[in-house]
């Protein structure tokens, strides 16, 4: 398994944990695919952005092999089927956004590209812009947290609008917590126009080596991550969203992180147009396909 030369950002890929699925290729070669099973508790927070039931699937192989991918994604949707999964489930599989061979693959097999991990480094800048007269940008309180529930649970309902996201009845309930600790460690903007919340961002910094889904993702080293962005709907496309954004990529880089990521839909209409000119570009995209979508062989 290699990705030599496809993306400098790449880490060293390692092989994880999991049941093996082997296939058999056409010139004789045997190729391998990683399962990995995860189940959420219903009171978990991800349940906003994930199924209940996921299968991630990791091909053993090296980028550009789409005679080996061909040959192992039959097999393991005869693997899935035979574990009869449900509606609230999904089969996973992340692959580096420059391998374009392997992404024209995927999509004969049923799979769509759901999110993408975008990166951003130094020597990458955003699009220089003004900041939008009269609006201020502030660190957020304890005070404010009733209008940034309101706007977290805003941006997730858009984002249920492109299929990355889930507005569960205790969406508010669910995120809460999470916005609390960032509140106390002092990751959270909020923007006001005229003395009204129009638009919050919240940011942490994370170590990609510690393990977690960010294993094999990211080189190692401090990374910054934007956790959210969300603008009120009225006030979109005025530069606030540019505004928040300077703000939070300045304090992230003066605590010294390597670079900043995220993640986004590639398909969403504003996002994918907006953290382009942040400076983003995707390093990995990670696609999907649920029962609906019928993984095909």
């Amino acid at each position: 398994m290699s990705f030599a030369g496809l993306d400098p950002l790449l880490p060293e890929p390692g092989a994880p944990a999991g049941e093996r699925v082997h296939a058999r290729v056409r010139d004789g070669r045997q190729v391998s695919a990683v399962l990995y099973r995860s189940k959420l508790p219903a009171g978990a927070v991800e349940r906003l952005f994930s199924p209940a039931r996921t299968w991630e699937v990791t091909p053993l192989l090296d980028a550009g092999d789409t005679a080996g991918l061909r040959a192992l994604l039959p097999r393991v949707r005869v693997r899935l089927l035979a574990e009869r999964p449900g509606a609230d489930s999904a089969c996973v599989l992340a692959w580096p956004s420059l391998d374009a061979p392997v992404a024209g693959v995927l999509p004969r097999y049923g799979f769509l590209p759901r999110t993408a991990i975008g990166v951003r480094v130094p020597s990458n800048p955003a699009t220089p812009a003004e900041s939008p007269s009269g609006l201020v940008v502030r660190p957020a309180k304890e005070a404010d947290l009733e209008e940034l529930l309101a706007l977290e649970v805003a941006e997730l309902r858009y984002a249920a609008l492109v299929g990355t996201a889930r507005p569960l009845d205790n969406a508010t309930t669910l995120l809460e917590p999470g916005l609390r600790r960032l509140l106390a460690e002092g990751h959270v903007w909020i923007a006001e126009a005229d003395g009204l919340a129009v638009g919050m961002a919240s940011t942490r910094c994370l170590l990609p080596e510690a393990g977690g889904p960010l294993a094999n993702r990211l080189p190692g080293g401090r990374w910054g991550y934007v956790s959210t962005l969300s603008v009120a709907e009225d006030a979109r496309g005025g530069g606030v969203g540019r505004a928040l954004m300077a703000v939070a990529h300045r304090a992230l880089a003066e605590s010294g992180v390597r670079g900043t990521f995220l993640f986004y839909n590639p398909c969403n209409p504003l996002s994918s147009v907006f953290w382009h000119r942040q400076g983003y570009r995707p390093l990995w995209t990670i696609w999907d396909v649920t029962p609906a979508g019928e993984m095909r062989a």
